[in-house]
């Protein structure tokens, strides 16, 4: 159990801005592993058949890093 003391270290706006920031983060790179894992097995599918695909499939495979930029960008902004 937590007690008042304890609890005021993490409720307050320095805190809530960091815990803000860590979730952008990790939800957009959550996400981004999630896409990349999705168009990376449909590249390595497509260039089974096609060697010729190789560098669509790697731009389309890192684009979804993008993303996670983005949720950098947000979570440096947050703590501003």
């Amino acid at each position: 159990m937590v007690d008042g003391a304890t609890a005021g270290l993490f409720l307050d706006a320095a805190g809530m801005k960091a815990l803000g920031a860590a979730i952008a983060i990790a939800i957009t790179g959550y996400a981004s592993a999630i896409a990349e894992k999705d168009i990376g097995t449909a590249a390595i599918g497509a260039m089974a058949e096609n060697e010729g695909l190789f560098g669509k499939g790697l731009i389309l495979t890192v684009i979804p890093e993008t993303i996670v930029i983005f949720g950098l960008v947000v979570a440096l902004l947050i703590n501003q």
